[in-house]
């Protein structure tokens, strides 16, 4: 009678210990940390869309540890795109809008003009979100282009970080024996540091 009634109890032992395992083995996959949502919209809403080189649903919600993460998005016919962002405990969205690069993306556009109109908006979202960021980083902005005593001051995309979109080099070309001392003294009349403008002189005719 005793080892009738202990055999129920092991079964109930064994179980548990099973799911124990089954348990620990999940967290153990998954990993410690905090997790969030990342809610992603995607245009064209068929991109191929990976979080961390692993593909994602396009459209929907995923969940995410905190730390860095890398998005791609990419679509024959469109230009393909990377973004890294950080994530914490806080829920995330992102929208990975492609544009087209190809007569068969055009041809996509064409055929979806809600899609399109959508794009464009974000599209002069982002420009001004970057020209807000460059504005505050580079205060000489604020003065371009500016035409002074011997020089002219424009700008163009940096030439020591060309693949930074958010880096800028300072275009001066100087058209007088005194045009680039002149440019010196505007530059240091504004309180801007020299050290930190990615300068490009050019002597004009």
């Amino acid at each position: 009678m005793l080892d009738e009634n202990r055999r129920p109890f092991m079964v109930v032992v064994v179980v548990l210990a099973v799911v124990l395992i089954v348990i620990g083995g999940v967290v153990l996959f998954r990993g410690g940390g905090s997790e969030t949502t990342l809610t992603v919209q995607s245009i064209p809403n068929d991109l191929t869309l990976k979080l961390d080189g692993h593909e994602i649903p396009a459209n929907g919600e995923v969940k995410i540890k905190a730390g860095t993460h890398t998005l791609e998005g990419s679509r024959r016919g469109f230009q393909s795109y990377t973004q890294t962002f950080t994530s914490g405990s806080d829920r995330l969205s992102y929208k990975m809008f492609l544009y087209a690069n190809s007569a068969e993306g055009r041809e996509w556009a064409k055929n979806n003009p809600e899609q399109q109109r959508e794009a464009e908006a974000e599209a002069g979202r982002r420009y001004d979100e970057v020209q807000a960021r460059l504005k505050q980083k580079y205060p000489i902005l604020s003065q371009l282009p500016y035409v002074g005593d011997g020089f002219q001051a424009t700008y163009t995309k940096s030439k020591s970080d060309p693949t930074n979109p958010e880096a800028i080099s300072i275009v001066i070309e100087v058209f007088g024996p005194q045009g680039r001392t002149k440019a010196l003294q505007w530059i240091k009349g504004y309180g801007w540091d020299i050290d930190t403008l990615d300068i490009i002189w050019t002597t004009g005719k």
